[in-house]
């Protein structure tokens, strides 16, 4: 698909605009028996999540709110901290496999949920 050349009004400088195929992105397909949907999720938004979810303070509230579910089912169990620079590799591995289908779910009532790079 072809690019689309846009003038800035602010600065008068044309800049490409390209479409969302070209975007880097993970594509969730869910089908159910009314509906058929495709979330585009852009790689830059799980990158946003993933800094967000590896927050101290993200952490510090998921186990919070774990540990009086936990010490009802008497379970010694604190959520382990997610390094970001783990997760950062991974991610950038992952945007050169484009196009494997990373989850491909069909539930019995006909519901199919498909993420794909």
């Amino acid at each position: 698909m072809g690019k689309l050349l846009i003038l800035n009004l602010r600065t008068v400088i044309p800049f490409q605009l390209s479409s969302n195929r070209d975007l880097p992105m993970l594509q969730v397909k869910v089908k159910t028996k009314g509906m058929f949907f495709t979330i585009p999720v852009p790689y830059v938004i799980l990158n946003i999540a993933i800094s967000i979810l590896c927050s101290k303070l993200v952490q510090q509230m998921a186990n919070k709110w774990t540990k009086e579910h936990f010490e009802r089912k008497k379970i010694d169990f604190t959520i382990p901290r997610i390094e970001k620079e783990i997760l950062k590799p991974i991610m950038n591995e992952l945007k050169t496999y484009k196009g494997i289908v990373l989850v491909d779910v069909k539930a019995q009532d006909g519901t199919e949920v498909k993420v794909k790079l």
